[in-house]
């Protein structure tokens, strides 16, 4: 079995945490590890290959770092330049598995679910490889315990079954509203959707070339363009551009007849909204979930996020609060679902919150803005211990950087040299530079920039060890033919 993770998302109702740049799946929402962490570490420890990740091309280096921070060393890593939902993001794992063998089987599974149980998950597991290596599309169903609104349902036949066994599909339900709800969990023999499938390569390229052949088809042409990129395989964008947009549901599940659906009950949650983290978050005896230092006065059933502050309430019930370095966000627990309109509407007016947090995380460290005004701005820059930024110039500023922790190996045009603690040096405009931390400690400094321009693309990038481009910011079934494969091609 190889695990297909989908970590392309955003999760913009997460959002003053959850960002474009560095998005709710790559945080450590719940406990130390991240989601797309977790997803990896539950999976079974027998009968499983390494995964084949798919990630939008901006979020590569978190991929990269977050698999090596718990061990794991992926199959491929296959780069979106953009989103085009499910179906197509499957069908190139699809073809990069069916590569090395067609009717191996794949867990599809997005990467910002949580999982409580991990025995019966591992159970349902097994039950779906039985009935998959038949040539069957598994969806896993969630057993509902609510009338819940915000999951599409499925109808299965067959109620008479033990709970556990697998079950043809009958229909799809869309998120229904709370009347309809109530009735379908009444009724019985109704799951929730849980986005997470399993099927043979073969079998998934065969239905979606039936049933929405256009994917397929641009699916092809983009896998015999994959341009291999360090350790990541590119998708080019002048062709994924002209793939449909659509989900594994829509453009598979609901057309075939190999739909089958396997039971699960493991403590399951999507964690869409801010509402879902305070489902599963430990709570206090008056239904209080609490991630901070908080002081709560006849307060009940708020969840409170904010790691760097004290937060203190008195008198209020069923909010959500939270604080980040740049952004609060206040809310009704029954609202949250709508913090993606606040986001829309802050993207509407260019604001970069959206986009990125105040702290920025790159390859070889991160950056804070700790302060900014008129012509200048202030960053506290950490660089991992053999890291080094690239070499760069800019065009309209100048900066001056102060060390104030471990030792940096400076290039300032022709000249390179050491600085240690307390000691600083200044970078005029167009200088080239590079800055290098040769220690095995982090390097911390201080940078000040001052310039009629302090944008982050004002960087020329001369030469970068990552890879990364002058311009680009610190941001009876059938076999599938084997000639059908497309080859990877190598960028020159």
């Amino acid at each position: 079995m190889i695990p297909v993770i989908l970590s392309g998302g955003t999760g913009s109702r997460l959002w003053p945490l959850s960002r474009r740049a560095y998005p709710k799946q790559f945080l450590p929402l719940l406990n130390e590890q991240s989601m797309f962490q977790q997803t990896l570490a539950r999976l079974p420890e027998t009968e499983v290959e390494a995964p084949v990740i798919v990630a939008n091309e901006d979020h590569r280096f978190l991929v990269q770092e977050q698999l090596s921070a718990i061990g794991k060393a992926p199959q491929s890593i296959l780069l979106e330049p953009f989103g085009r939902n499910t179906a197509p993001a499957v069908a190139l794992a699809a073809i990069e598995v069916a590569r090395q063998d067609p009717r191996a089987i794949m867990l599809v599974l997005p990467a910002d679910h949580a999982i409580d149980q991990t025995e019966p998950f591992h159970k349902a597991i097994a039950e779906g490889m039985k009935v998959a290596r038949d040539g069957n599309l598994v969806l896993f169903g969630i057993t509902p315990d609510r009338p819940e609104t915000g999951y599409g349902y499925v109808a299965a036949g067959h109620p008479e079954l033990e709970p556990n066994e697998p079950r043809p599909v009958r229909r799809f339900i869309e998120k229904p509203d709370a009347a309809t709800a109530r009735a379908l969990l009444e009724e019985g023999g109704y799951y929730w959707n849980s986005g997470m499938f399993m099927f043979r390569a073969d079998v998934y390229l065969a239905e979606l070339k039936k049933h929405s052949r256009d994917i397929y088809d641009t699916a092809m042409l983009a896998a015999r363009s994959l341009e291999q990129d360090m350790g990541f395989k590119r998708i080019p964008a002048e062709i994924f551009a002209h793939c449909p947009e659509d989900s594994i549901d829509y453009a598979v599940m609901e057309k075939t007849t190999r739909a089958t659906l396997v039971p699960l009950d493991a403590g399951w949650n999507d964690v869409g909204a801010w509402s879902s983290i305070w489902d599963i978050s430990n709570k206090d005896e008056r239904r209080n979930a609490v991630y901070s230092d908080a002081c709560l006065r006849e307060t009940s059933g708020c969840l409170v996020h904010a790691p760097d502050k004290l937060v203190a309430m008195v008198g209020v019930e069923d909010l959500v609060v939270v604080d980040t370095k740049d952004a609060l966000m206040v809310a009704r627990r029954d609202c949250v679902q709508d913090v993606k309109h606040v986001v829309n509407e802050l993207k509407s007016q260019a604001r970069t919150e959206t986009e990125v947090h105040r702290e920025v995380f790159r390859p070889w460290g991160s950056y804070d803005s700790i302060d900014n005004g008129n012509r200048f701005q202030v960053k506290r820059i950490t660089v991992k211990p053999g890291e080094k930024l690239s070499l760069q110039k800019h065009h309209h500023r100048a900066e001056h950087w102060i060390i104030v922790r471990g030792t940096a190996e400076v290039t300032r045009d022709e000249e390179t040299f050491l600085l240690s603690e307390n000691e600083s040096t200044f970078i005029p405009i167009g200088s080239v530079h590079r800055l290098f931390n040769p220690g095995k400690i982090p390097l911390e400094l201080i940078e000040v920039q001052s310039g009629a321009y302090l944008g982050e693309d004002d960087i020329e990038r001369l030469d970068d060890q990552y890879g990364r481009t002058p311009q680009e910011t610190e941001s009876g079934y059938g076999e599938v033919e084997e000639e059908a494969i497309p080859v990877m091609m190598t960028r020159a």
